[in-house]
Order: C-alpha cells, then sequence, then structure tokens
C-alpha cells in the first residue's frame, strides 16, 4: 500500500495554523465591518463559460476545469454521447462542453460581477462587499505560490466616486498596521496612465502588450522588459518613451507633475494623472497618523488582469522576498461582461497565504495563539475526578478556554501534555483542594503554584 498523499499545490493546516489564519481573517472582517462592507460568499464551481475570457490569455491557461462524471446522464444515448467525448479526450488533447462544462474559481471578483448581475434587483447600490474564500489556479507551486489558495476581497458597485478607491488604500493600511507588518509599500498607477503611455508611443492598439511586458518589470528587470516589448512589436521610440516615464523620479506630486508634462497629447493618460491626485487628495484626508505603510505612485505598476480600467494598487512587504500580498483596482466595465452595463466598480484583494508567510517569516504572530487551550486540569480520578469536572463547567462558563485530562493516568505524563500544548497554567484539583472547594493553580511559565479559590482563580487567568 502507497503512503497517503496530497496533490501539490495543496496542504494541510496544523490546529496551530487554523489558529494563526483565523487570527488574520478575523482582523480582517473587523475592519471591513468597521467600514460598512457586508459578508458574501460563491459556489467552489463556477461555469466555465463564466470564467473564461475574464483573466487575459496566461490566466485563462490557469483555470482548473472540472470534468464531467456523467452520473447525472440517465439515458443511454447521453451515456454512448459522454462516452465517445471521452474517447477523443484519451486519443488526443481536446475539450469539450460534453467532458467539461465547470472549473474552479480562480479569483472572487468575477463570481462577485456573476452575482450583481443575479441579483441586481434586490441589491442596495453601492454595494459594498467582502468576502473570504478558497481559489484555484494550475500555477507552478513555489515559495508563497500555492494551487489551492485564500482570497480576501472587498468590492464597491454602483458608484464612480474615487472616494472608494481612497476607502480601500485606508482599509490596506489599517490591516497591515493592525498585523504589525513592517516596510510595507503600496504601489498606486492609473490603466488609464498606462492607455495614454500606448498613446504616446504611437502604438494604442498594443497598450495589452506593453501593460503585460511592464508587469513583468520587477521579475525581469529593464532589458528583459525591452527584449518582451520588441517582441510584442512595440517599434524602439516607443520603447524610449516607455523608459522615459518609467525614470521619473521622485516623491507623488513630483512624479506626477512631471507625468503631465510627459503625457500632454494624451487627454487619456491625463485624466488617469488627475484620478490619481484627486484619490491621494481623498486619501490624505482618511489617513490616520499612526499608520506605517508608504503610499507611493509607481508607474510601472501594471496588474495583468484585462478587466481593470482606472487606478490600479498592489501590495509588496519589503522586510521579505516575497511577491505581492495584495492588489486591485477599478474595473468599470466588469459586469458589463455579463450584460448589466453602465455598473462602475473597484475593490482590493488580500493574498492571505503570502501575508501568513510573511508574519511567520517575521515572527509576528501572537504567542498566545499557538496554546489555544488557557489551562489543563489535571485528573486525580475517583471523586477528584468529578471535582476536576466540576471546575472544567465553571471555567469554560466565564469564558475561559479549558480542558480536563480525560485520563487519570501517571502526573508526569498529564505535565507533559500540558508542556507540548504550551498552556501558561495547570490546575491541580486534588483531595485537599477538593476538601477545601479551591484548586492549586501552577503557572507553567514562572513555577509559581498558589492555592486559592476558584472565583480567584478565574480572575487570575484572565487577568494573564
Amino acid at each position: 500500500m502507497s503512503k497517503p498523499s496530497i496533490p501539490q499545490g495543496m496542504r494541510d493546516f496544523s490546529p496551530e495554523e487554523v489558529r494563526k489564519r483565523q487570527y488574520i481573517l478575523g482582523t480582517l472582517r473587523t475592519i471591513f465591518e468597521n467600514y460598512g462592507f457586508q459578508p458574501l460568499e460563491t459556489p467552489t464551481m463556477e461555469n466555465l463559460v463564466t470564467l473564461t475570457g475574464k483573466y487575459g490569455e496566461e490566466g485563462d491557461r490557469l483555470i482548473f476545469k472540472v470534468l464531467n462524471n456523467g452520473l447525472h446522464e440517465k439515458k443511454d444515448a447521453d451515456k454512448e454521447k459522454l462516452s465517445a467525448e471521452w474517447a477523443k479526450l484519451l486519443a488526443k488533447p481536446y475539450s469539450s462542453p460534453v467532458v467539461t462544462e465547470r472549473a474552479l474559481r480562480y479569483d472572487l471578483t468575477i463570481p462577485f460581477a456573476r452575482y450583481v448581475v443575479m441579483h441586481q434587483n434586490e441589491l442596495t447600490f453601492p454595494f459594498r462587499r467582502y468576502q473570504m474564500q478558497p481559489v484555484w489556479r494550475a500555477d507552478r507551486p513555489q515559495k508563497g505560490r500555492y494551487r489551492e489558495f485564500w482570497q480576501c476581497d472587498a468590492d464597491v458597485v454602483g458608484s464612480t466616486s474615487l472616494i472608494n478607491e481612497a476607502e480601500l488604500l485606508c482599509i490596506y493600511q489599517s490591516a497591515f498596521y493592525q498585523l504589525g507588518l513592517p516596510q510595507v509599500a503600496i504601489k498606486i498607477n492609473s490603466r488609464k496612465l498606462l492607455a495614454g503611455l500606448a498613446e504616446i508611443c504611437n502604438a494604442p492598439e498594443l497598450m495589452m502588450e506593453i501593460t503585460i511586458a511592464l508587469d513583468k518589470l520587477d521579475k525581469i528587470g529593464w532589458i528583459g522588459v525591452v527584449a518582451e516589448l520588441q517582441q510584442r512589436g512595440v517599434a524602439d521610440t516607443g520603447i524610449a518613451q516607455i523608459e522615459k516615464v518609467i525614470n521619473v523620479k521622485g516623491d507623488n506630486l513630483e512624479k506626477l507633475t512631471a507625468l503631465k508634462d510627459i503625457m500632454k497629447s494624451s487627454a487619456t493618460g491625463l485624466e488617469g494623472i488627475k484620478e490619481l491626485e484627486q484619490t491621494l487628495a481623498y486619501y490624505d484626508k482618511l489617513k490616520l497618523a499612526e499608520w506605517t505603510a508608504t503610499i507611493e505612485v509607481d508607474i510601472s505598476l501594471a496588474r495583468g488582469l484585462n478587466y481593470y480600467t482606472g487606478v490600479i494598487v498592489e501590495v509588496a512587504c519589503r522586510a521579505v522576498q516575497m511577491g505581492s500580498i495584495g492588489g486591485g483596482g477599478r474595473y468599470d466595465d466588469l459586469t458589463g461582461l455579463f450584460g448589466l452595463k453602465g455598473l462602475s466598480g473597484v475593490g482590493v484583494s488580500f493574498g492571505i497565504d503570502r501575508i501568513y508567510d510573511v508574519i511567520k517569516e517575521l515572527n509576528l504572530f501572537p504567542p498566545q495563539l499557538v496554546a489555544g487551550t488557557q489551562v489543563i486540569i489535571i485528573n486525580f480520578g475517583g471523586e477528584n475526578e468529578l471535582y476536576a469536572l466540576e471546575v472544567l463547567k465553571q471555567l469554560r462558563a466565564a469564558g475561559i478556554a479549558a480542558e480536563v485530562y480525560p485520563d487519570a493516568v501517571k502526573f508526569d505524563k498529564q505535565m507533559k501534555y500540558a508542556n507540548k500544548r504550551n498552556t501558561v497554567y495547570v490546575i491541580l484539583p486534588g483531595t485537599e483542594e477538593r476538601e477545601q472547594q479551591k484548586v492549586s493553580l501552577k503557572n507553567y511559565v514562572t513555577g509559581e503554584q498558589k492555592l486559592m479559590s476558584i472565583n480567584d482563580c478565574i480572575d487570575t487567568i484572565k487577568g494573564h
């Protein structure tokens, strides 16, 4: 018998890992609710037609298609048709709606757009939603990149106001401040500015090609981007313009001022610059003094997804070697893909797994997350066991996470168990304690042990 295993790019999560992930998700959930966003969930599987053509050519290749199992087919003719299609599939690369018509969701944005269109008559606009669920991509697994991972999105649809963009920047700031991440950079750009860049290159039809190449600047460097731009048909004069733009330096104001001069022949580019200026002005009104992440205008930021149309953002933590830990932007035409025109939206996404890896690498998780159980009660058996259960009941009623060792085994074995569980406290309800209706509370960290009433014990644990 072969050893059990899991598919490549998938993971099990231990109790400690789940608790740490819940800490991240709980922090974000509280922030979303504070900003007036409502929770939403969509199915694991979507119709394949819903997803394809929405993420660009590279994204489409990473969609996990789900093969039809044919179990729902009752007619012999349908079964025969399915068998014939399977024979073609096994003979050579082949795709057919008979074989596959569903897929695992690639992200949360397209399913959200589909939901809005289906429920448009039930929703109150602007509609603010947040969503925390796993997504799947048939990518090559590596550090910070998995085939199954969680996304956490916040979106607003039904409003074109740039106040929404500013608030989403604030949500990023608040989240990474509360999670304690250092050296966070929130990069911001505009797809309109990128469209303007294509215009001043005299190649407006190559806007997507330029965007895809620029999106790889951090990975392959400028020389690599030049090679890709040439391969995608951008002329040398256009490449020179692109180089001039990405070499703009200074603070945000200085960058935008310089870009106005470079983009003066492009109305689209100037509109993108104006939107960035307005977004940053709103953000300045909303920001808190204690936030530590930087907001940086980054002309090379492209966000390769096809559906972005306005301001775009991406987040990096420079304290570790890791890809982006969040990103998003404005998508004016997204619901139009499903027949609902004129409904603008904007949203951001948190990369939960990458954020987890960053916090773990920097050792920033609160120590109390490891234990879960706050106190373990030793089981001395007999009448003392029944007394231990009475103590356990009172602790839990007081909101203290507690457990009693279920077997009256050797004392050393029970204490080793408590040590491995990383609990701070152990309660020893022996005969003397039971007769006095008290407990002996041992602090595992300091080694101190005291005889006290159950109420004093509860107060001590809660005050830790």
